[in-house]
């Protein structure tokens, strides 16, 4: 018998169009609305997250020699409500000298099979595609984003 997990959390109204929102036991609080994210672009964050977690936990788990990784997210929305995302391209940026095709696997089972966001998504419609690149360690240094 599997045991389901349950979580909790909180969104209050602090004024105008600004919420805080607060998952029970985490020790962060999100800022929704004015002067923080909105909840659709925290949907893309979390997307970005969970598979950037998985990814890097794999390539581990293959003994690959990741150094890095930098996970860039687009999501193109609908025009008419409810406004999901129809569709969002994942680009995967790794760098050590990292094997392509393992890195490929590790991306391809986040998507099939742990990320449970990317889940959420695909359900609901979204197209979600990726693109990878491998940055090897005798290869110049590129400008990591902020």
């Amino acid at each position: 018998m599997k045991i389901m997990t349950i979580v909790k959390g909180r969104v209050r109204w602090i004024e105008g169009e600004q919420f805080i929102g607060r998952i029970e036991g985490d020790q962060c609080s999100v800022i929704l609305g004015e002067g923080g994210i909105s909840p659709m672009k925290l949907l893309l964050l979390s997307v970005a997250g969970c598979t950037a977690y998985d990814v890097v936990m794999i390539l581990e788990k293959m003994r690959e020699p990741i150094k890095g990784l930098e996970v860039e997210i687009e999501g193109v929305r609908r025009e008419e409500h409810p406004r999901i995302y129809k569709e969002v391209t994942i680009h995967y940026r790794i760098y050590g000298n990292v094997d392509e095709k393992k890195a490929r696997r590790a991306i391809e089972l986040s998507q099939e099979k742990y990320c449970s966001a990317s889940a959420h998504l695909k359900l609901s419609g979204t197209n979600v595609k990726y693109t990878l690149e491998i940055i090897r360690d005798d290869e110049p240094p590129s400008k990591l984003s902020k």
